[in-house]
């Protein structure tokens, strides 16, 4: 496979969580790491682990919101390294609340992290993976990238965003042997949503704290931990999938959407119009599913 010539991977956002299991993941399989993130502690603590697992790993402080930052990670570590046979863009925030009530200022938080800090990394990126013959990207997305969630609104868009744009490089990126996969996971073990709620300006905002307490209760109850999902990542590497789909609700939800996409929305409008559709969803993440 094209991300095969370069044992050199970078992953944003991995100081914890996904990003973490990842990185962790690749120095198991004898891998030099580019461990970035804007927490800089927690990315020295990734650092260690990499290298216990087999790696050998750098930490580097990035903020993915801003471009400047982005290019200079690609920089240094393509100079450091001469290739990087893999990139990925897992750095990202929470998000939620209905539109009109959440400020624009919270969903210009959350789109300058999950979708615009994808861009900024496919931009610094994939100029010089060209240069080096190929390569391969792997953007971090989520079910909510496949199907909307009630509650979650700018979350939502992100990660649609981010499954649209993974599916526009591995077209246009086909002729200079980069490739491209998308990782859309449900409910996974992190600490995403603490990690994010100081970001908000609407922490009081009633729709926001249901898509708080539902996300919290799914991610307490989901059995899915992010070294499973750093594991199937890889592996969708490997295989040099397009989208790589974490368990089966996941599965399922993907191929509704596919199969019956107009029946899909109408069924959780008229849930919602007649109430249910709040409670359904808190269910649903009370089993972990959502």
């Amino acid at each position: 496979m094209a991300w095969r010539h370069a044992e050199t991977a970078v992953v944003t956002g991995a100081a914890s969580g996904i990003g973490r299991a990842i990185a962790v993941g690749l120095g198991k399989k004898g891998w030099r790491v580019g461990v970035a993130d804007v927490d800089l502690d927690g990315a020295n603590e990734t650092v260690e682990m990499v290298r216990k697992a087999g790696g050998e790993a750098e930490s580097f402080a990035c903020d993915v919101t801003r471009p400047d930052d982005v290019s200079g990670m690609a920089d240094h570590f393509f100079d450091s390294q001469g290739k990087v046979g893999l990139l990925v863009n897992n750095a990202g925030v929470g998000g939620g609340g209905d539109v009109g009530e959440v400020p624009i200022e919270d969903w210009k938080t959350v789109i300058d992290t999950n979708l615009w800090g994808v861009i900024y990394g496919c931009h610094a990126f994939i100029p010089r993976m060209k240069e080096q013959g190929g390569g391969h990207i792997l953007n971090v997305a989520s079910l909510a990238g496949i199907v909307p969630i009630l509650g979650l609104g700018s979350y939502n868009v992100t990660k649609a965003g981010v499954v649209a744009l993974s599916r526009t490089l591995r077209m246009e990126l086909s002729p200079f042997n980069i490739s491209v996969t998308a990782l859309c996971p449900s409910s996974v073990k992190t600490n995403i949503v603490d990690n994010t709620l100081a970001k908000f300006v609407s922490r009081d905002v009633e729709s926001l704290d249901y898509g708080v307490r539902t996300r919290r209760t799914a991610f307490e109850k989901t059995p899915l931990t992010v070294e499973q999902v750093a594991e199937l990542a890889l592996e969708g590497v490997e295989k040099d999938r397009l989208y790589v789909l974490t368990n089966f609700f996941t599965r399922l939800a993907w191929l509704e959407i596919r199969l019956m996409p107009t029946l899909y929305i109408r069924l959780w409008a008229w849930l919602n119009r007649k109430g249910l559709a709040r409670p359904l969803v808190t269910k649903l993440a009370e089993k972990g599913i959502v």
